[in-house]
């Protein structure tokens, strides 16, 4: 049986009032590939941060690395974030953490370094310009960049690498190329932790499961031992309701009408949502899908003809002007564009309408906003509810819950979600969904823009189909389901198009 590069044993954390971690052990071999599971508040987070030395685990706690004649083996992170520097080229980000000295200037050593940064990226499967700047790559490019720059210069295979959600931002291909990456890893001799809350990528690449709630080890599962219902009950401890209640919504008048969607994955795109209606846009990466909400919201490149709230047309395209005709957005990447991540989930939750909780003079009245706060964090489900907590030291469900409460708060009239359960655990996804349901069944229009055709099947009333940037396909209720929405999108790519925007207009025009 081959040592364990990385050995567990009893490993517990405590904070004030929460025992985080209990009594876990677990082990990481050469070359395994180990997925750590788990709903958000499990513990995993905070496993990841006493391996990475940010959190010192409780007495009689035992974190061990093996120690072989290649030496010592050591531990490696990336993540979500990926830590690269956008304005810089893979080769700078690779060099960032070395010294290259003065010679470095000299035409050689920068031939040295480009040949260099190309086999790094070769032998985790990658094949771009490593002189371009890394916020030009592609997700699943940048992340390989992330690989390559951990493991740069650990010659001997004593290692192992801990993935924090890398495929969080990745789809199709994307994630296929990184799943290269990771086996090669894998190959070379490393042993591996790949966390993801997307269960099919873990069947695919894990070779052993392991499973926190509540702190504890609850199920290491070799690979053939499970399958995704196993893996959705070992996590969240019953099988969880995956659809809201599509039955107790009365569908009203279109509360969102837009025609003339264009943009630079867009062609023509028009379409409209009731109050109470929640309608889904699929297609693969680059049918335009990624791009429609963020237009009709004024946050993304592109315009848009028309655009009707509520019966009324909004003058504008700002961020700004939509808010005002009562649009809400939450973007794919909360991170970036959906929150502020240094701040408290208090001040995010309150920032976009302030107003309510002003007295005189402007004054915050604060024991009126804690008091709405804690309303809204038990009303999302924020668990734990600690309204006072940076942003980013919080689970990603908990990130999502608090992003999607803000805009909640404001009881807008149409919300347009993009990607609303990226990154999110089992337990999580539910919850959001019955947040989503509880927002349609108030009267809101819902437009939920998604990768992941089992969740529009889901939780959808009606799913627009996009393929080159055109609507190419309507599916009803009835027929929605996860294969009908692959083939619908798939195939039609690179298709002709021709008469899909007259299309459009006639299937807009039947639901108005």
């Amino acid at each position: 049986m081959t040592t364990p590069l990385l050995t567990i044993n009893h490993l517990s954390k405590t904070f004030p009032g929460l025992k985080a971690l209990d009594d876990v052990s677990l082990t990481v071999s050469r070359g395994e590939i180990v997925a750590l599971l788990g709903q958000n508040g499990s513990g995993k987070s905070t496993l990841v941060k006493v391996l990475a030395g940010v959190h010192q685990p409780d007495p009689l706690s035992e974190v061990s690395l093996a120690d072989g004649h290649d030496g010592q083996a050591s531990l490696h992170f990336i993540h979500q974030d990926l830590g690269l520097v956008g304005s810089l080229s893979t080769i700078e980000n690779l060099s960032l953490d070395r010294e290259l000295g003065s010679g470095a200037l000299r035409p050689n050593a920068r031939r040295a370094e480009r040949e260099h940064a190309e086999a790094l990226v070769a032998a985790y499967g990658g094949n771009f310009d490593v002189t371009a700047r890394i916020d030009t790559l592609a997700a699943a490019e940048r992340t390989i960049v992330a690989i390559a720059r951990a493991l740069d210069g650990w010659e001997h295979p004593n290692n192992v690498l801990v993935l924090d959600e890398p495929t969080a931002s990745l789809h199709g291909d994307e994630a296929e190329q990184l799943f290269v990456a990771v086996r090669r890893v894998a190959q070379r001799g490393a042993g591996v932790i790949f966390i993801s809350h997307r269960l099919g990528e873990v069947i695919e690449l894990a070779d052993r499961v392991v499973v926190l709630r509540d702190g504890r080890l609850i199920a290491d599962v070799p690979r053939g031992g499970y399958d995704h219902d196993d893996l959705v009950e070992m996590i969240a401890g019953a099988m969880v309701p995956d659809a809201v209640d599509l039955g107790r919504r009365r569908l009203g008048d279109p509360v969102l009408r837009a025609r003339g969607i264009r943009g630079a994955t867009i062609a023509d795109l028009a379409l409209a949502v009731r109050a109470g209606e929640i309608v889904g846009v699929s297609g693969v990466l680059g049918s335009g899908r990624e791009d429609v909400s963020a237009i009709l919201f004024g946050a993304g490149q592109g315009s848009v003809e028309h655009l009707e709230v509520g019966g009324e047309a909004v003058i504008g395209r700002t961020p700004r002007s939509a808010v005002a005709a009562g649009l809400a957005f939450v973007p794919a990447n909360r991170r970036e564009h959906g929150a502020v991540m240094k701040m408290s989930a208090r001040e995010n939750l309150t920032l976009p309408r302030l107003a309510p909780l002003q007295r005189m003079f402007g004054r915050l009245d604060q024991a009126e906003e804690k008091r709405e706060v804690q309303r809204w964090v038990e009303r999302v489900g924020v668990r734990p509810a600690e309204p006072e907590r940076a942003l980013d030291l919080s689970s990603g469900g908990n990130q999502q819950k608090v992003v999607l409460a803000k805009w909640l708060r404001n009881e807008p009239k149409v919300l347009l979600l993009d990607e609303p359960t990226q990154g999110v655990d089992v337990g999580a996804k539910a919850g959001i969904y019955d947040l989503i349901g509880d927002a349609a069944a108030r009267g809101a229009g819902v437009l939920v823009c998604s990768s992941d055709a089992e969740e529009l099947a889901l939780i959808c009333d009606r799913v627009l189909v996009m393929s080159d940037g055109v609507l190419v396909s309507e599916l009803e209720r009835r027929e929605l389901s996860e294969a009908r929405l692959i083939r619908a999108g798939i195939g039609r790519v690179g298709a002709s198009t021709s008469g899909t925007a007259a299309q459009s207009d006639t299937e807009v025009s039947n639901h108005a």
